[in-house]
């Protein structure tokens, strides 16, 4: 029987690595997805598809691209598209914050500061709510926090791989948690404003959409990391019988203490800033109608983490001796962009393809017939959240880029979620959960080659099936307990975020 089971799970490992090999490149993707809608244009037109729109009544029929008309608005509003793609813009301004903050050597030295600071009761908690604070960054989750983990937990007399896991759980299971904005944030956002416009042209969701229940969720997911740790794979692995020594955990120097401290001066002057500026009457950040919803902090916010994050990093820099000159700074902001390039090669082909297939009137007839489907049997929002959760999750096994996935999935999703009566914020945290809980357990993840690396460190024989045997408890208790958490926040009514409702009136968009 436990033959059979493990030759079943094998099975199923092996189908999802070959169906994600088998997989073009994201770009690549894109640029055929952008070509069928082209070509299925053509055909809705020519067959005389329509639908009414639940708020107007107005018939709208699918538009021909494929036709004179079709053609010269490509050719002429192709750059338009690139440039005016939301996430283009909001992640390359925040990017240029957040690598000066990277490369001046600020988030790995705060990282560690929690890491080695912590006590050894706490040392797992720590490890992976460190893990979720780390996707502030790109990498440094990936690069740091996973094998300093197995370090510190060998130091301390327990598993190596059991802190690498807690570690791996919250890098990359927690991926959308968080109790400050990253950059995955303002670009989510962004994709899901385009999706929105399908339905109502002047629907904005901000990039603090998701905030509120991101935020509680950093600490439910932390205590649920903990637990599965103690509880069920550190216990699995029992006591570690290699023959690795233990290394030694260097404390902060001075340098790196006292660039902490000069940066957490700034920090708080920018508070008081933001304090001055929000709390009294006519405040100079508070919004055109004098509220603090509306103020250019909050619709601003990319504007803002670019100011502090550059701020901070400048000032820790210069405090350790990374940066000696300006240049070096501007060099920080460059390494930033070059990890870029990937991204803006992909949102050519995905600006190409949400804008093809928002002016085919595709989408909205997409989103009226499968909302029309999903109101027919009659489907509540629970068993939706549900479902979406897992046709996320799954999809996620085969197409690693949050990004990528939500520039497909957006465009369908989210106007039927809006038809439905639901937000296009409520869509987006939906599939962020769902894009999370299978993280650890896709071979789709691009560092997955660099974990089976680190793990070799203490096991020679470590592969890929070691990390899929200690990371699937997390995948499953993750997938139940931020369900829960979610259908508990939308039966009580909680904004998801500022100015982030639950629920969307379809008659808003007359």
């Amino acid at each position: 029987m436990k033959k059979r089971a493990k030759s079943t799970y094998q099975g199923f490992i092996k189908v999802i690595e070959k169906g994600g090999n088998a997989l073009p490149d994201p770009a690549i993707l894109f640029a055929v997805f952008a070509a069928i809608t082209l070509l299925v244009s053509g055909i809705g037109y020519w067959s005389g598809w329509y639908g009414l729109h639940p708020a107007t009544g107005e018939r709208i029929e699918v538009v021909n691209l494929m036709s004179k008309e079709g053609l010269h608005r490509i050719l002429l509003d192709m750059i338009s598209a690139y440039i005016g793609f939301a996430p283009l813009g909001i992640v390359m301004v925040a990017m240029l914050g957040i690598g000066i903050a990277e490369s001046s050597g600020l988030i790995s030295t705060a990282i560690r500061a929690l890491l080695v600071k912590a006590p050894p009761k706490i040392i797992t908690m720590a490890v992976v709510f460190t893990g979720i604070l780390s996707n502030l960054a790109s990498d440094v989750g990936y690069i740091l926090i996973i094998p300093l983990a197995g370090i510190i937990f060998h130091s301390l007399g327990r598993h190596p791989f059991a802190g690498m896991a807690a570690a791996f759980a919250g890098v990359s299971g927690g991926f959308s948690a968080n109790i400050l904005i990253g950059t995955i944030d303002p670009l989510l956002a962004g994709l899901t404003t385009e999706s929105a416009n399908i339905i109502d042209p002047d629907y904005y969701v901000m990039p603090t959409a998701n905030y509120y229940f991101m935020a509680v969720s950093t600490f439910i997911i932390t205590l649920l990391g903990t637990w599965v740790t103690n509880m069920w794979v550190e216990p699995r692995l029992g006591e570690y019988r290699g023959d690795v020594e233990k290394e030694e955990i260097l404390p902060l120097n001075k340098l790196e203490r006292k660039g902490l401290i000069r940066t957490a001066i700034v920090m708080l002057i920018w508070i008081a800033i933001f304090l001055l500026g929000l709390l009294p009457d006519n405040g100079f950040l508070r919004g055109a109608d004098n509220s603090i919803l509306h103020s250019p902090l909050l619709k601003g916010f990319i504007a803002v983490l670019f100011l502090t994050a550059s701020s901070l990093g400048i000032v820790y820099g210069y405090t350790v001796g990374k940066y000696k000159k300006s240049a070096d700074v501007i060099e920080g902001m460059n390494e930033s962009f070059k990890s870029l390039v990937s991204f803006l090669v992909l949102v050519f082909f995905a600006a190409q393809f949400v804008a093809w297939f928002q002016w085919s009137n595709l989408g909205v007839l997409l989103a009226i017939n499968g909302a029309r489907v999903l109101q027919s049997i009659n489907i509540g929002l629970v068993p939706l959240i549900i479902i979406f959760v897992i046709f996320s999750g799954f999809i996620n096994l085969f197409m690693g880029s949050a990004s990528a996935k939500w520039t497909i999935m957006g465009p369908i999703f989210v106007p039927i979620f809006m038809i439905l009566g639901y937000s296009p914020e409520l869509s987006q945290a939906v599939y962020r959960v769902g894009d999370s809980v299978t993280n650890v357990i896709t071979p789709m993840m691009s560092y997955f080659a660099l974990i089976i690396v680190y793990l070799k460190k203490y096991d020679k024989e470590a592969s890929f099936g070691t990390i899929m045997v200690n990371m699937l408890p997390y995948s499953f208790v993750f997938f139940v307990g931020w369900i829960l958490l979610l259908i508990v926040w939308v039966m009580l009514g909680i904004p998801l975020g500022p100015e982030a409702p639950l629920y969307y009136d379809p008659q808003a968009a007359m």
